[in-house]
This record gives structure tokens, sequence and C-alpha cells, in this order.
């Protein structure tokens, strides 16, 4: 039977096992090879393999990363995992991981091609897809980011979701907690239930026990019907309880005992209803340093943070930051009716050096009005906020004097020279715009028109100090 078009990607870290999957496959099916999940990505972006035949075997250990990271980046074709090793625990992991099938090696000659046509198609060949290939995405339950913190996050949310555990999430503002709690819905086996979310922080103090428990008719001024609270909303689903900390301590209280027994009482009610919820809590505070100051309950600390789960910043996520700036831009350009598809390098390396103390709902907020308040293809420096620039910039500053007070031999430097490098930093920030420059530094433009006459008449063919500062923000 000879080869079909299409191929399977075969992944194993040993060159001589990989070689042998080839040599079991050749006759039946062209193939592509990948030593670890890095290439194996990288070979995602160049073509759509019909399947994947992937190694757990690392050595003396056993890992699923390689399938992870594929399910991780997007590919939605069968993976068959194979391994050396035969127990129900090796086959647990595979499956978990997203794997579709699982043979121990040796393979008999012609099995693999057998279970891979099981998967594909009766006749042996790997079938056409029904439709085009779908683009390969980097979300992950509504995440988008590979790095290596991420991932972690991702496994953390895979361990925690089946479990009735109650899950506490931490993390600065704009990280992702809502997501999170969605995320743990999902895959949760409850997703058929509904996923209720309170912001503790954002409900009047007098009226938060009836978001979450209800109330009857006439309980409180206002009150002219009966009325279901959160927690009954969420029955058989997920309720989420955002800035958790923020709750008074006096409904903090109720609220314990409603984890303990699974009961609740509707505000000016007698009767007592039985309700079946996962509870997933988040806070951007310390949750201990609350339990210290007095302000958030021990006891029902301790309750609540059985599986703790803590979200990085993004400033800590090294090239998600691009992603994600990428899949705003293209998701705001499709509403708001742009053409814009891309970054100028100049704009990437500002977005890539700014901090974001907002976070990822910085980065999207900046996304959305930098799409709406501009026309183009390509977004350049210019465009983005002067704020953010020049925060670009202060980093490379900061970067830079903390670089010279760790030097053995740190050198003063006058005035003036800080006062140039500065300037000079400015205006390769934005690209040579002598108001921009002035507007970021807070200083009048002829202030620096008159300083760069000086500098020229000096004759000073260019500042080192500027050049270096231009060099880290690239």
């Amino acid at each position: 039977m000879p080869p079909c078009s299409r191929s399977v990607l075969v992944v194993d870290a040993d060159p001589t096992a990989r070689r042998l999957l080839v040599q079991g496959l050749k006759d039946a099916v062209r193939t592509s090879e990948a030593a670890n999940a890095d290439e194996a990505l990288a070979m995602l972006d160049r073509m759509e393999p019909a399947a994947v035949v992937a190694s757990l075997d690392r050595g003396d250990a056993v890992s699923a990363e390689v399938i992870e990271a594929l399910r991780f980046g997007g590919y939605e074709g069968p993976i068959l995992a194979v391994s050396a090793r035969a127990s129900l625990q090796v086959a647990v992991k595979a499956m978990r991981a997203g794997a579709c099938d699982m043979l121990v090696t040796p393979i008999a000659p012609g099995e693999l091609a057998r279970r891979l046509a099981a998967q594909l198609g009766s006749d042996g060949h790997l079938p056409a897809p029904a439709r085009p290939p779908k683009q390969r995405s980097n979300d992950f339950e509504g995440f988008v980011g590979r790095s290596p913190v991420m991932r972690e996050v991702y496994d953390q949310i895979r361990r925690v979701a089946a479990s009735k555990a109650p899950v506490f999430v931490t993390g600065e503002s704009g990280t992702g907690k809502e997501v999170t709690a969605q995320a743990i819905h999902q895959r949760s086996g409850r997703p058929a239930g509904r996923f209720v979310a309170l912001n503790c922080g954002a409900i009047p103090r007098d009226l938060m026990e009836s978001e979450i428990f209800g109330h009857a008719r006439g309980a409180f001024t206002g009150a002219t019907e009966d009325r279901g609270g959160a927690a009954e909303l969420a029955d058989g689903g997920t309720l989420f309880l955002d800035e958790i900390c923020e709750m008074d301590l006096s409904l903090q209280t109720k609220l314990l005992r409603f984890i303990q027994t699974g009961e609740l009482r509707r505000v000016g009610d007698t009767r007592v209803r039985r309700v079946d919820v996962r509870f997933v809590c988040a806070t951007n505070r310390d949750p201990l340093a609350q339990v210290v100051a007095g302000r958030f309950r021990e006891d029902l600390y301790y309750r609540l943070c059985v599986l703790p789960l803590h979200l990085p910043p993004l400033r800590q996520r090294g090239d998600d930051v691009m992603m994600l700036a990428r899949a705003f831009l293209t998701r705001f350009a499709a509403e708001e009716g742009r053409q814009f598809r891309d970054f100028e390098p100049a704009a990437a390396a500002i977005i890539a050096g700014f901090d974001w103390p907002g976070n990822v709902r910085q980065l999207q907020n900046v996304m959305r009005r930098l799409v709406v308040m501009h026309e183009g293809t390509t977004v350049s420096a210019a465009m983005l906020p002067l704020a953010l620039a020049h925060g670009a910039l202060q980093g490379g500053v900061e970067q830079l004097a903390d670089s010279a007070a760790a030097s053995l031999a740190p050198v003063i430097e006058p005035f003036a020279v800080q006062e140039r490098r500065i300037i000079e930093g400015a205006l390769a920030a934005f690209d040579g715009n002598l108001s921009r420059a002035a507007a970021a530094l807070e200083i009048s433009p002829s202030t620096i028109y008159r300083k760069r006459e000086n500098w020229a008449r000096e004759g000073d063919a260019g500042d080192p100090a500027a050049t270096e500062i231009e060099r880290l923000r690239a």
C-alpha cells in the first residue's frame, strides 16, 4: 500500500526508538520527526499532521509533557502514546494528558499503522480533513500563552478541576482570576451547571448577604418578591467569589457555615435549602496578612484554601506579552472593523519592555483603545500612549542604574551627563519625535531643542550611555 499524501509526526527523545517507530510507519504514511516538545510545536507551525505518535519515555522517567504541550498548542488531531512501561498508571497519565490510544513497545510489525488506521480511517489511509485545518491556537480554556509559569498554571488547573474541594486563587489585579475560575468550572465534570461569579468588593455590604443567599418577600425595603441568590443559581455548578477578603466579617461567619453544611437560608426566610456548589475564591491581597490583621477569619481561610493556585504577573511571563498583544489586536481589529495585523519593531519593544502593573487587563485596554483611536495595518510606536513608552524607557534607565550599582567601582556621573542620557534616550524611544519625548519627560520642547543645539556646538559625536539605553530597550 503506497504511503498517503498526509503525514504523521513522530516524537521521541531517543533517536534509535524514534527510528524504529518511523520504520513501522514508512510503508503506510509519510512521517516527520521531532525530539522534544519544542521541536514538535515548531513542526505544527509548518504543517498540519494527520496524527501524532508521542513517546512517554524520558530515560528512567515517564512524562506526558509532549502530549500536554501539543494540546496546549491547539493540536486537535489524534495522539497515540507509546511507552516501554506497561502499567495502568502510565496509561492513565497518557489519557489524562490528551492521548487517544496507548501502545507498549516493542510494537509488533504493522500494529502501529493499524492502530492509526483505526483512529483515522478504516482503509489504512489517512483521510483528508472534512474541513480546512484549523489554525493552531495558543489558548488554554480562554488563556493565551506558553511560558513555563503559565504551563504550570495550566497543569494545576487540570489537576484541581476534577476535585470537589474549594480552590483559592491569588494574584495581582488583572492576572486572570475569573478566567482561571471559568477554566476550573469547564474541566470540573459539572460544566452543565452554572458558573456564577460575585465580586465581593463591588456589592454594598448590606446587600451582599442577599446576593449570595437570596431573600424572602418583605425581608427588607425593596424586597417585593422571593428571590434566590447566587448560591442557589450555582447549584450543581461553580460559585466564584472574587475579592473574598473584602467580605464583611459577619457574613464570613454565615459563609463558613454554608461551606461546612451545604445548607443556606434566604434573608428573612425560615426554610433551609440544600445546594451542591463547587467553591472557587480569589483575592489580589495576601490572605494570610488579612487574617493576621483581623479582616479575614482564620477558620474560613483554611476552609477555602484547600487547593491554592497563584497566578503570575504579566511581567514574569516573557514572550506571552507579545502573544497576548497580538491576540488582542486581532480580536479588537475584527470587532471594530480595522485592518491592524501586527506591530512595528519599535512598538513591540516598548510593549515587551513595559512592566504592565495592571497586568493582562491593562494590556487588553491599551490594545482596544489603540485600535479604536488609530487607523492602519501596523501599530507604530507613535500610536502607543505616552505613559506606556515613558514607562518602558524608565525601565531601561532603571536597569542601567541597577547594573551600575552592581559594579565593583561605581562612577558618580555629573548631572549634565545624566541629563543628556535621559533626553537622548527619550528621543530614541519616540523615533526622534521631539514633541512626544518632551511630553514624556514633562519638559518644554524648546528645552530639548536648545540643549541639542548646545551639544552640537560642543562637537560631541554622541553619548555612549544613550546608545546603551537603546540597546537595552531593543
